[in-house]
């Protein structure tokens, strides 16, 4: 433990993991901020920090069984030449799962029948929401804790940069959520968002990996136009307000 803390690549590989498990924790971020908007006001604060809770204690849970997590990536059987591992199962399942959602969501917001679907099950909805936010935290948590292992051998570097990670979600969760739960237009652009991370869980458990880099630039590019776009509108209003 001393070696570490007086150990500079040590110091840098913490940092760089934990960049990049903040970086894979923008999705689960995401589809936890969509999935509160759609409890009760008061309940939204706690379903969140629960969702963010369950991320951290499934990504330390993993970490404590590496040799298992490691197994994963094993081949199950041969389809058309790919060997299908369960982790490529459960990323595939995952995708699909996320693209049913999203669409689903999307469905609900253009088409209105969200007015009372929430309004039907407001009570029951909170336990619904958690689990299946505990389901896709397993998804996400998966690919997060693999990479890890890729890129450090020591476990207190990886449970340490898991943890830093998960501590800058919790304190950018509610500014996240807010803002996808005041604009409607960021809130739909965070659905597309799902569905593309969705499309790529599927590809990438069926083997065509996608640099996740490409991915995000492109998600932060989208955030950023329809960023200019809100700021453009504010203006808007203040000029006709004037």
């Amino acid at each position: 433990m001393i070696e570490l803390l007086t150990d500079p690549h040590a110091w840098i590989s913490l940092l760089t993991l934990t960049v990049m498990e903040i970086v894979l924790g923008i999705d689960n971020l995401i589809f936890i901020a969509v999935l509160v908007d759609r409890l009760p006001p008061e309940q939204r604060d706690q379903g969140r920090r629960i969702g963010i809770i369950l991320a951290l204690v499934t990504r330390l849970m993993l970490l404590s069984v590496l040799s298992w997590v490691i197994g994963l990536t094993e081949p199950l059987f041969t389809i058309f030449d790919h060997a299908v591992s369960l982790r490529d199962v459960i990323l595939i399942g995952g995708g699909l799962f996320l693209l049913t959602k999203a669409t689903r969501e999307i469905h609900e917001s253009i088409e209105g029948d969200e007015e009372a679907g929430p309004e039907k099950g407001k009570h029951a909805a909170f336990g619904a929401v958690i689990v299946q936010i505990a389901l896709l935290d397993i998804i996400f948590s998966i690919d997060s804790v693999i990479t890890a292992v890729g890129m450090v051998d020591e476990l207190i570097i990886m449970s340490t940069a898991v943890i830093l990670a998960v501590i800058v979600m919790l304190i950018a969760s509610g500014p996240v959520a807010d803002f996808v739960s005041r604009h409607p237009t960021i809130k739909m652009l965070a659905f597309s968002f799902l569905l593309l991370i969705g499309t790529t869980l599927i590809a990438d458990g069926a083997g065509f990996h996608f640099p996740k880099g490409y991915l995000y630039a492109a998600m932060a590019f989208s955030a950023f136009v329809e960023f200019l776009n809100t700021l453009a509108r504010g203006r808007r209003k203040k000029a006709k307000t004037a």
